[in-house]
């Protein structure tokens, strides 16, 4: 995430172990002003309720970081998503610790629809050093 410079304003963590553990992982490189909030509703939750989560954040955060599990995860960037280098791939699977980064052309949380977005950056695990 440092190489990427992605700095989420936001967290939102399942509550589950799994998840828990990977948030521990990657907190070094969130920074200090990052907000973290466990999500016990995350835990398989469809992209339907993911994406309500979205549409409900205060206009404030600009940036946020979903830690959570599949399908919901996948199918939620794939509904968001009409554009991006990396789109085939995503589509083929989207492993565990996987991030799928997304630029979102409507500014606004509440108004946030399908095809919003852009996958700008598609990262798996096997791709890291």
């Amino acid at each position: 995430m440092r190489t990427e410079r992605l700095h989420p304003a936001l967290v939102l963590c399942s509550s589950s172990l799994r998840a828990r553990q990977t948030l521990e992982a990657i907190q070094p490189a969130l920074g200090k002003g990052c907000r973290i909030e466990f999500a016990p509703e995350l835990y398989a939750a469809p992209e339907e309720v993911l994406l309500a989560q979205l549409r409900a954040l205060p206009e404030s955060v600009r940036c946020v970081l979903f830690i959570g599990h599949n399908p919901g995860l996948q199918d939620l960037a794939l509904s968001l998503v009409s554009s991006g280098a990396d789109l085939a791939r995503l589509k083929e699977k989207f492993p565990t610790c996987g991030l799928a980064a997304i630029a979102l052309k409507n500014p606004s949380w509440s108004a946030l629809k399908p095809g919003d977005g852009e996958l700008v950056r598609y990262v798996v695990p096997r791709e890291l050093d």
